[in-house]
């Protein structure tokens, strides 16, 4: 009783700095792991494509696998998040980290919407 139905926002704008993430993602971890280890660079690409492909929330992606709470959403987006800013300080010139941490700090502000909706227990599709 009194509880509030949240609806899932319009992240159309904030879908385009999360993409961009993600792929600075995919391709600056493994750029980074390379020198150590070419099976580490591998797997850094498995678990940083496969685990947000397989594990979504309902709602927020027409398909996945194996559904988890909002929250474990927030906390794959993070590891993105996370893995491009540090491998990019990591692999590349101070130019093109600064850039990535810019379109990093860019995504956690533009993801704030779809954050409260996804760690809200209350959620609707519609």
């Amino acid at each position: 009783m009194g509880e509030t139905t949240l609806q899932r926002p319009d992240d159309r704008r904030a879908a385009v700095p999360r993409f961009a993430t993600e792929l600075v993602a995919w391709v600056a971890t493994p750029w980074a792991l390379a020198g150590y280890s070419w099976p580490l660079a591998v797997l850094s690409v498995v678990v940083l494509i496969g685990l947000p492909t397989v594990f979504t929330t309902p709602g927020d992606k027409a398909h996945g696998l194996v559904p988890v709470p909002g929250p474990v959403t927030i906390l794959l987006v993070l590891l993105q998040l996370v893995a491009a800013v540090v491998s990019a300080w990591l692999a590349w010139p101070v130019w093109a980290a600064i850039a990535v941490s810019l379109l990093a700090a860019t995504t956690l502000v533009t993801e704030r919407p779809r954050w409260r909706w996804l760690a809200s227990g209350h959620r609707t599709t519609a």
